[in-house]
């Protein structure tokens, strides 16, 4: 195995930071530590990591604030890791950016798998690099991963963009939760069902003018979502 992906694991209890620092090591991946808010800030600029492991519950700083900061300046993936288990603080993680939630305790099994995943996504090339995708107002250029409509340039985290990205490979088709949670975050869980909830709101409030009578992504109610192909 050869892995040269980079691993920001920000956590202030030494336990758990020693914990994942040692299970990525074993899978031949390279990983650096911060503690505070601060700490985190600086790796970001200076280290460039592919991804960041962030615990909310920082002694100098809430980890929504890095989410923030960080989603002004760079679409690195951002895998949270927090004790806070409540659906609301779940959901002000994704909105502020974050590309996935696990609630402590949690599985380092479950947590190397997500980790697979986002890395797949930030490597994956399955579209041809020429290919750009138009319909009404809306263009995405999957090369650059670039998303405009009425030619005004739409920002979308990595995430978002692969959700984006899933729908439009399937235009006209209506997929289901499962299949999407599945493609997306290689896993289903019903824990998941509101993390996809909350992507597809936020996917909406950027491209739809009335985000209550969408025109590109509609819900088939009990079944899934379908991106409008004319």
């Amino acid at each position: 195995m050869n892995n040269n992906e980079l691993f920001l694991i920000v956590e202030d209890d030494k336990q758990i930071r020693s914990f994942i620092s040692f299970s990525l090591k074993t899978q031949e991946y390279r990983s650096i530590e911060a503690t505070t808010g601060k700490e985190a800030m600086k790796a970001i600029v200076n280290a460039h990591p592919d991804v960041i492991i962030l615990d909310l519950g920082l002694p100098d700083m809430d980890g929504l604030d890095i989410i923030r900061q960080v989603r002004a300046f760079s679409d690195m993936p951002i895998i949270v890791v927090s004790a806070r288990d409540q659906d609301r603080e779940k959901i002000e993680a994704l909105d502020a950016g974050a590309d996935d939630y696990l609630t402590k305790p949690f599985s380092i099994n479950e947590l190397l798998a997500r980790l697979r995943v986002i890395l797949r996504h930030v490597k994956k090339e399955d579209i041809p690099v020429s290919e750009i995708y138009r319909v009404g107002e809306l263009e995405v250029n999957f090369e650059k991963r670039l998303v405009t409509l009425s030619d005004n340039e739409i920002h979308f985290t990595p995430m978002e963009f692969n959700v984006l990205s899933l729908l439009i490979r399937n235009s006209g088709k209506v997929l289901t939760h499962s299949y999407i949670l599945k493609e997306v975050w290689g896993s289903y869980l019903d824990s998941d069902m509101q993390s996809l909830r909350v992507f597809m709101a936020n996917i909406r409030r950027k491209l739809e003018k009335d985000p209550a009578k969408p025109r590109y992504i509609i819900t088939e109610v009990g079944i899934g979502y379908r991106f409008a192909d004319e």
